[in-house]
């Protein structure tokens, strides 16, 4: 009888990874990469653990095949969300990546929330279905690195830096002092911030760092940085509109320049400003981050991003890690660039007394 068969009849009596690492005399680290075909197992220690797991029974695939090939050519892209812009393009970036390589994309929700990732770190749905994982703007609890740490598979996460975790991103910190920066050169003083923040899964480094960035370049140029004028959003649209009446309801001066910690948010600004008779960029500039898909269209000023391409790039590490590749899963930062089009502009009262028109 084939191995991949006794193997798939027996995966029923309940023989974990914690067995065959026992009765092999290894960890459990090195069982998971021996059965499933991953670099850095010596071929004697692994023929013993396929023999060990034959015996046993242990299925480590949630495929018949899986023990015959080693792997499950499918790799799991997790994200908070799937219809935001970054998310979509990184997506698109990573399936375009693994379609060159005949390698499946498995695509893991969390729809915003964390309800599901108790499941989703189980060995039922990452152990038994990845061959590596590829993890979308998400802080990881120290508690999910351990686990995906002991199943031994390559990780690398994308859109930000998480602690212990390879990472490509753009440097954000660089990217907001830039967007600022712009604002500032224009001859703008009375900035407002808009910033990414909310409960959900997406909320780590990133908009932190960008709020860190606006403050530090405000204090460097020796301006104020209003409380006021500090509003928040959860980088989509609808968020922009609902902090652009806010800014605007509140009683006293008005900001000539917003600086929004994404293009979504600076799309809804612009088109709340419109209703409010706001108009852009005479009374009040706006800039992003990202360059999304309809920043052009839209003329927004922007510091663009590749979400699509740091994706590739991430995806392609895991599969040369997974190719026998030492090391070619690492951190690495991704360009960014400053985009000026037409919702910038120096302040017109400072344009019109500098012009002696006032």
């Amino acid at each position: 009888m084939a191995r991949t068969e006794r193997a798939q009849r027996g995966g029923h009596s309940g023989v974990s990874i914690e067995d065959v690492a026992a009765a092999a005399g290894v960890s459990t680290a090195t069982v998971s990469r021996a059965v499933r075909g991953l670099p850095r197992v010596s071929p004697a220690t692994r023929e013993k653990i396929l023999g060990i797991a034959e015996s046993l029974g242990y299925v480590a695939s949630s495929s018949a095949s899986g023990l015959a090939t080693g792997r499950t050519k499918t790799i799991g892209v997790l994200a908070p969300f799937v219809s935001r812009w970054f998310f979509s393009k990184a997506i698109e970036g990573a399936d375009r990546e693994l379609h060159s390589r005949q390698y499946n994309l498995s695509l893991f929700n969390l729809g915003g929330h964390g309800s599901n990732r108790e499941r989703l770190f189980s060995k039922t749905m990452v152990y038994k279905q990845i061959d590596a994982l590829l993890v979308l703007c998400m802080a990881l609890t120290h508690e999910e690195i351990e686990h995906l740490q002991k199943i031994d598979i390559p990780l690398v996460v994308v859109g930000g830096h998480v602690e212990e975790c390879p990472y490509i991103g753009i440097d954000d910190y660089a990217a907001a002092a830039t967007a600022v920066r712009h604002l500032i050169g224009l001859g703008h003083t009375d900035i407002a911030l808009l910033h990414g923040d909310d409960e959900t899964d997406l909320n780590f480094d990133v908009p932190r760092v960008r709020i860190q960035a606006f403050h530090d370049i405000m204090r460097e140029a020796r301006l104020p940085a209003r409380a006021e004028w500090d509003v928040w959003g959860d980088f989509t649209v609808r968020s922009g509109q609902e902090a652009f009446r806010r800014l605007w309801a509140a009683d006293g001066p008005k900001p000539t320049a917003i600086f929004c910690a994404s293009d979504e948010m600076a799309m809804g600004v612009i088109f709340e400003a419109s209703k409010a008779g706001v108009r852009v960029p005479e009374d009040l500039s706006v800039i992003g981050i990202d360059d999304h898909d309809f920043a052009e269209a839209m003329g927004l000023t922007t510091v663009g991003q590749r979400p699509d391409l740091q994706a590739e790039l991430g995806t392609k590490m895991l599969l040369d890690e997974l190719d026998g590749i030492a090391g070619a899963v690492q951190s690495a930062v991704a360009p960014h660039r400053l985009i000026v089009r037409t919702t910038t502009a120096p302040p017109l009262r400072k344009s019109a007394r500098l012009s002696g028109l006032v």
